[in-house]
């Protein structure tokens, strides 16, 4: 490594041990590599900023955050929890699977992972130990099952990965379905069997009425996801549309038939959702000119290189990487890691035989682990705060429920089949 590289390199480590904020550590060192190491002009580097942002795919990522504010403000988020305890709440642990099925539910209409960890888990750790369930289950299990609002689609990650791969958003959403419906299964059977052995008390069985009078009631919220995804693989509209009209869509319900947004709410939820996309857009930004001092030092080719030079084996590349970006999604979130390290492997892939699509869903679970991984995972933070816990304590929470998703990520690492199922019934992908 030359010494420029390993000066870059203490610059960026530097600024993110002294914490400041990631966009701006990646935006500074990329900007003293562009201009003092590399030597081009600094408007260049005001142009690089203005590409990165001036990106069609970037509006489906902010009509989404729109979308689940919208749902936290109204009452979507508990119609849907609602439905969800009503589906298996009468089973052992079935209040958890309940907390688990709602944040699939979620997810696959906001997703990211923080939205769903405030609008879920704020609500469900407090109904879990009320509920006689132990803290620390009921915290790490809602702390951990809101990673699939970046895997069941629509996914943020997905989308910002697609758009550096030039990938299609629609079949990349789709490798997201199965893993997604396998980790709920995995984690509501962890859940099963940790009450029944506890001898946790049940809830009643619901009637057949009781049944059919929440799904009337919750109907309006189930329709969403149906609406999204109807819309897209029927070819009605783009993924892009899609968001907007499910903008629209939740607007309508929460407003003119569940009434339970006033009009009044309608700026403070757009003003809301305006800057949390804005700080979306400035990570995109500083990551945007990080990643082009990458590029002018081809430091992506070289990468490849040594890594072809020195590992041989698919298999062994596919689980060096799983460990790295383990490694990384403990300490970079999900959206400036995607941005950095995609056109890094993304080289690498070709030489290996490993489908982009396949590598996309595997970087999205890897990176989505590091939101419950210390020291710096958000949703270990948020969760904390909700039971006044510190960050060991949360960490240690965790840990059954993070073992399996690590499990099946092996599962899905080394089973592309299975990840690839759906796009290629849907789309004819890859045959």
């Amino acid at each position: 490594m030359e010494a420029n590289h390993l000066l870059i390199l203490a610059i960026l480590i530097g600024a993110l041990a002294t914490t400041v904020p990631v966009f701006m550590a990646l935006f500074f060192t990329g900007l003293v590599g562009l201009t003092f190491l590399v030597g081009i002009d600094p408007q260049i580097v005001v142009e690089v900023l203005y590409r990165s942002m001036d990106k069609f795919a970037l509006i489906v990522v902010l009509f989404f955050v729109l979308c689940g504010n919208i749902m936290t403000t109204g009452s979507i988020v508990q119609k849907l929890i609602k439905t969800a305890n009503v589906v298996v709440g009468f089973l052992p642990g079935g209040l958890a699977m309940a907390g688990i099925l709602a944040c699939g539910f979620f997810g696959a209409i906001s997703g990211s992972t923080v939205a769903t960890v405030v609008a879920i888990g704020g609500f469900m750790i407090p109904a879990l130990v009320q509920n006689g369930y132990d803290e620390k289950f009921s915290v790490g299990v809602m702390t951990t099952a809101p990673i699939l609002g970046v895997i069941i689609p629509p996914s943020i990650a997905m989308i910002l990965y697609a758009m550096v791969t030039n990938d299609s958003v629609e079949a990349l959403f789709l490798t997201g379905f199965i893993p997604g419906l396998l980790i709920m299964a995995a984690m509501s059977l962890y859940a099963y069997i940790f009450c029944k052995n506890k001898g946790l008390a049940t809830q009643p069985k619901p009637s057949f009425r009781d049944l059919v009078a929440v799904l009337k009631e919750s109907i309006w919220a189930l329709l969403l996801p149906v609406l999204i995804f109807g819309g897209i693989y029927s070819g009605l509209f783009t993924a892009n549309e899609a968001a907007v009209v499910a903008c629209f869509y939740a607007f309508f319900v929460e407003i003119a038939i569940h009434r339970d947004m006033k009009i009044r709410d309608v700026k403070k939820v757009v003003v809301s959702s305006a800057v949390t996309s804005a700080t979306l857009l400035i990570i995109v930004a500083g990551a945007s000119v990080f990643g082009e001092y990458l590029t002018f030092e081809q430091i992506p080719d070289r990468i490849a290189n040594a890594v072809v030079a020195n590992i041989e084996s698919p298999l062994v590349f596919l689980l060096a990487v799983n460990i790295l970006l383990l490694v990384i999604g403990m300490f970079m979130d999900i959206i400036s890691a995607t941005l950095i390290l995609t056109p890094i492997f993304l080289p690498l892939l070709a030489k290996f035989g490993v489908d982009s699509l396949h590598f996309g869903l595997l970087m999205t679970i890897n990176l989505g682990i590091g939101y419950c991984t210390p020291p710096l995972g958000v949703s270990l933070y948020i969760s904390g705060a909700v039971v006044d816990r510190g960050l060991l304590y949360v960490s240690r929470a965790v840990m059954p429920f993070l073992l399996i998703q690590i499990a099946l990520l092996l599962v899905f690492t080394y089973w592309p089949d299975l990840v690839l199922l759906l796009p290629r019934l849907i789309y004819g992908y890859g045959s």
